[in-house]
């Protein structure tokens, strides 16, 4: 990752307030905000993947039904 790029983000996820500058240990640290926002982005993914999962399985008996139906 290039410094600019690193740069715009650390800027965005500043601007955001979830993370912040501690000038003492001379780091970013996670903000209460940014622990909520990593915990609901965790349950997001969860369940995102889960659906996926569940649409892949959908679709591959759309298929069969399909075929069922089909003349040949």
């Amino acid at each position: 990752m290039s410094f600019q790029v690193l740069q715009k983000y650390l800027s965005e996820v500043s601007d955001a307030l979830l993370i912040e500058f501690n000038s003492q240990a001379q780091c970013y640290v996670l903000t209460d905000k940014g622990r909520a926002f990593l915990e609901a982005y965790k349950e997001y993914s969860r369940d995102y993947m889960y659906l996926e999962k569940r649409m892949s399985e959908i679709e591959s008996k759309r298929k069969i039904l399909e075929s069922l139906c089909s003349r040949k």
